[in-house]
């Protein structure tokens, strides 16, 4: 289903840019900080892999420029994920 709106080139080279800096800092944040509790470790660990997972979705799965309903049917399966990442860091 065409709209015929044209949208310009996604910065595939910025971001994936973006995706190696975030890629290091999370290998520097691991080995840098070994003396932080766990779970502020995972938080931390976390949250960095939760944007790289946007800025993949958004710019190399195209959802950036997609109906809001294929969003909205792209994000429903984040409640479970969260729920398993839940039960698993209170099994520790």
């Amino acid at each position: 289903m065409e709209t015929g709106e044209e949208h310009k080139s996604p910065p595939y080279m910025i971001v994936f840019v973006v995706l190696a800096v975030l890629t290091v800092a999370e290998v520097l944040f691991a080995l840098l900080f070994t003396g932080l509790p766990k779970f502020w470790m995972g938080v931390g660990l976390i949250f960095m892999a939760v944007w790289k997972a946007v800025l993949v979705a958004m710019y190399y799965m195209h959802l950036r420029f997609e109906p809001k309903r294929l969003w909205i049917l792209a994000a429903s399966p984040i409640p479970l994920a969260i729920i398993l990442v839940v039960v698993v860091i209170r099994e520790f």
